[in-house]
């Protein structure tokens, strides 16, 4: 079977929703794009996803929404089915924590949800917020501007909530050896260096 290749970065817009591409390709992610831009203006941020690692602009918009006295809280894997990318994620921990980000680990089980709220706009679909979700693999996430959806979403975050255990900044700090925080600082680099530099050179090498 032979591939060929797709740009699938673009956008598709309804009066209050819109279905956003991603994939491989020359452009910025429309979810990037999209969620760096609600996250200008929100002051209530809600997410859930299985691997967590946004680019710089995202991670700089997170913190500039509870540093600016907003309420930013993320739920993440506290059991995952790919270690590498939970290490990855966690390196970013205390940055997230020391601006007032609110993280929480889900417990009952492996993380496989997606869900994204900034006020009255949700997200879903199956993007993640990790390098791969964002810039290298084809996915589909809708965006929708609906209060009423985003009642919903915050009922179903609070659900979640119950069954996750709340990372704090000082039980954090303590709770990492040396080797943990090499472990993490390797996988970051990993998946944020080499990851995307390979998968990119694979999908130029597709016949046109």
């Amino acid at each position: 079977m032979r591939f060929r290749r797709f740009d699938a970065k673009k956008s598709v817009t309804w009066p209050a929703e819109q279905i956003l591409f991603g994939g491989p390709g020359r452009g910025q992610s429309p979810l990037k794009r999209a969620l760096r831009d609600d996250l200008k203006r929100a002051h209530d941020v809600k997410i859930i996803v299985a691997y967590f690692l946004p680019t710089w602009s995202l991670r700089r918009g997170l913190t500039e929404v509870a540093r600016r006295g907003g309420k930013v809280q993320l739920i993440l894997a506290g059991k995952s089915d790919v270690k590498i990318s939970q290490l990855a994620g966690r390196s970013l921990y205390r940055r997230f924590l020391k601006s007032g980000v609110e993280i929480y680990e889900y417990a009952p089980q492996v993380l496989h949800a997606k869900l994204i709220i900034a006020d009255d706009i949700v997200y879903i679909g199956s993007s993640n917020l990790d390098q791969r979700s964002l810039q290298i693999n084809y996915e589909l996430m809708i965006r929708f501007h609906n209060a009423e959806m985003a009642a919903r979403a915050r009922e179903v975050f609070a659900a979640s909530l119950r069954h996750s255990r709340r990372i704090d900044l000082e039980g954090w700090r303590k709770s990492r050896s040396l080797w943990q925080k090499i472990e993490q600082r390797f996988a970051y680099w990993l998946l944020v260096r080499i990851d995307p530099y390979f998968a990119k050179r694979q999908w130029r090498a597709l016949p046109d």
